[in-house]
């Protein structure tokens, strides 16, 4: 059953309009004429506003992507090409005696190294092997006695376990908050795409608004000439008087001055709709409004319960929470006692001949143990403390007027389009009545049986009508989109959008 609206738009459509031949179109249009979901496909597939939404997108997988990398073992391969130096040093000698002696080296050095966060652990373990080569510069006469020109220092293998104690765990923190950003960054891109879609959606209905309300303006136009023409007959014979004459040629003035500005209108409107779809093409959009609006129910609270389940507001919620639990941990942890404690095992060997350098490696030990801990700060530690506390409890605060906002949000969402269906049943009865009220009034008038004043009366009702049942078709589809996007979830299809 085709709508009241678009059996009055074709009513009204002049006749050289409909013998026009549809205009070609682009090539990334689906058909000469689009429907509002071909025109929200358009958008979503090659809109600027699509487009920096996917890109935003992807760069969040990206970051995921390389944050996951980073958790795997890293190879590392650095060293020092040249490191001279020339003059008197501090040298410690035999017997624990400290000389001054003069020096003329270069040292150079290279090394390989496999590190691994462990992120529940805090600690860090790293496998290498180094070589290094030193050139003495130094004559034997300045020397004082022979001197050896180049020596070679290895150590083949290095094993080295970095532990701290009583630190905040930084990475095992990013891991939490980055699972969390990575599930965000998805539901904020659909819901960017159901932005798009309201916003097309919009557009595609000022669009239609525009083109409808040009059909009316000229058909009204039409109308008061016709009737201007008739006014003036009736006059010059005397059957009516000069002011309903004047009031007819000014309803015909005004009539024209709608019918200008209703071009200039549908002109801008077709050119926010092409913005939208990234169109450009000087060809007219031909636009097919939907015959009738989907009829499912829509349960207030099954909507709420999508919305907690879908929206990225509980996900911000979830990241808001964990940050300022980081917070409160990182500065309990860094005004207290704290430790590094490094310790390797490994081989090591020096010649004055590289392949000698790897001959019968020597065992080698170290372990290091660095401690911290203020003394007096002030009061500085607690008042760190006292403040990452006050920001978990506004955090707090914060995340729950959003999750009750979300929850209010999606159960009106649910309500207004159960509603908005409502109202564009009952405009598009008004519609039809206000047009066959003045078609009846048209006809009356002009056999002399009602006065111009109760003409122009329906005449500006049957506008009023068709003005309200474009705007509740535009309410109706908002409201749809809005439901779709606070919840992420296709109540019509019954599944969550993906």
């Amino acid at each position: 059953m085709k709508s009241p609206i678009l059996a009055l738009a074709l009513a009204f459509a002049p006749a050289a309009i409909a013998a026009q031949q549809p205009a070609p179109t682009t090539s990334i249009l689906p058909r000469d004429t689009i429907t509002l979901q071909d025109a929200i496909a358009v958008a979503q597939q090659r809109g600027l506003a699509a487009d920096a939404a996917r890109n935003g997108r992807d760069a969040a997988r990206a970051r995921d992507r390389a944050f996951g990398a980073r958790l795997m073992p890293q190879f590392a391969l650095g060293g020092r090409a040249a490191n001279y130096q020339k003059g008197i040093q501090p040298y410690l000698g035999q017997g624990g005696s400290t000389q001054l002696i003069t020096t003329n080296q270069n040292q150079s050095d290279l090394g390989l190294s496999v590190s691994q966060q462990l992120p529940w652990t805090g600690s860090r373990l790293i496998v290498g092997s180094q070589v290094t080569r030193v050139d003495n510069f130094l004559p034997a006469s300045t020397a004082g006695g022979p001197v050896t020109p180049q020596v070679w220092s290895t150590r083949p293998l290095t094993v080295t376990l970095e532990q701290d104690l009583f630190k905040p765990r930084a990475m095992l923190w990013d891991q939490r908050q980055q699972t969390v950003v990575e599930s965000m960054a998805e539901r904020v891109y659909l819901e960017s795409r159901e932005d798009v879609a309201a916003n097309t959606t919009q557009a595609f209905f000022d669009y239609f608004a525009a083109q409808v309300a040009l059909d009316n303006a000229s058909t009204n136009a039409a109308v008061n000439d016709t009737l201007y023409t008739l006014n003036n007959g009736r006059y010059q014979v005397g059957k009516i008087g000069e002011n309903d004459l004047l009031q007819s040629e000014l309803a015909l003035l005004r009539s024209r001055a709608s019918l200008d500005g209703a071009k200039v209108e549908r002109d801008r409107a077709e050119a926010a709709l092409k913005r939208l779809m990234n169109v450009n093409t000087a060809d007219t959009l031909k636009i097919v409004t939907p015959s009738d609006v989907p009829s499912f129910d829509v349960d207030p609270e099954v909507a709420v319960k999508q919305a907690l389940s879908n929206s990225s507001v509980i996900e911000q919620n979830e990241f808001d929470a964990l940050g300022a639990a980081r917070r409160v941990n990182e500065s309990k942890l860094n005004n207290r006692f704290n430790a590094t404690v490094s310790a390797s095992y490994g081989y090591n060997q020096s010649a004055t001949v590289f392949g000698d350098a790897y001959q019968a490696p020597l065992p080698s030990q170290s372990l290091s143990m660095q401690v911290s801990m203020p003394v007096f700060q002030w009061g500085g530690g607690r008042a760190d403390v006292e403040a990452a506390r006050m920001d978990e409890a506004r955090i707090t605060a914060n995340t729950r007027a959003r999750r009750e906002k979300l929850e209010e949000d999606a159960r009106f969402a649910a309500l207004q389009l159960t509603q908005s269906r409502r109202m564009v049943l009952l405009s598009a009865k008004a519609d039809t009545v206000a047009n066959k009220r003045f078609d009846v009034a048209k006809n009356r008038y002009i056999i002399g049986k009602i006065g111009i004043s109760d003409l122009y009366i329906a005449q500006n009702e049957k506008d009023q009508a068709l003005t309200a049942y474009v705007q509740a078709l535009r309410q109706y589809w908002t409201n749809y989109y809005n439901l779709r996007r606070v919840t992420l979830f296709d109540f019509e299809k019954g599944k969550v959008i993906d």
